[in-house]
């Protein structure tokens, strides 16, 4: 069932915006690649809030599935055998290199987002 929730939305918004600020002016080995991966996962999951009408912890697990799918596919450089790595806007979106420390992330992320709904803090 589909539905709309403003706070999600805004939640949405928000880390959008965050996270094209960190993709166009920070290009550190901390803030960028772990945190901006910390954060995609929550704004993924305020945007399937937004729009679905389903349980946070089905929604959650469904973010970190396609989390975890997306980096399962950077390990076998799913950019390069689609012949997309020339095009440089789905290079930055499915990315390119594998790391155990985004999984690590992307479970940080989805906990949190999950535990912040469920305890009603945002």
């Amino acid at each position: 069932m589909l539905t709309f929730r403003k706070k999600y939305f805004i939640g949405f918004l928000l880390l959008l915006i965050t996270e094209i600020f960190i993709a166009l002016f920070i290009n550190d080995s901390i803030i960028r690649p772990f945190l901006g991966d910390f954060l995609v996962v929550i704004l993924l999951y305020c945007f399937a809030k937004t729009f679905i009408n389903a349980s946070s912890f089905s929604i959650a697990m469904g973010v970190l599935i396609f989390s975890f799918g997306i980096e399962i596919l950077q390990y076998f450089k799913i950019v390069e055998v689609l012949g997309l790595q020339d095009n440089r806007f789905a290079y930055i979106l499915i990315g390119n290199v594998f790391s155990w420390g985004d999984l690590l992330a992307y479970g940080l992320g989805v906990g949190v987002a999950y535990w912040i709904d469920e305890k009603d803090i945002f």
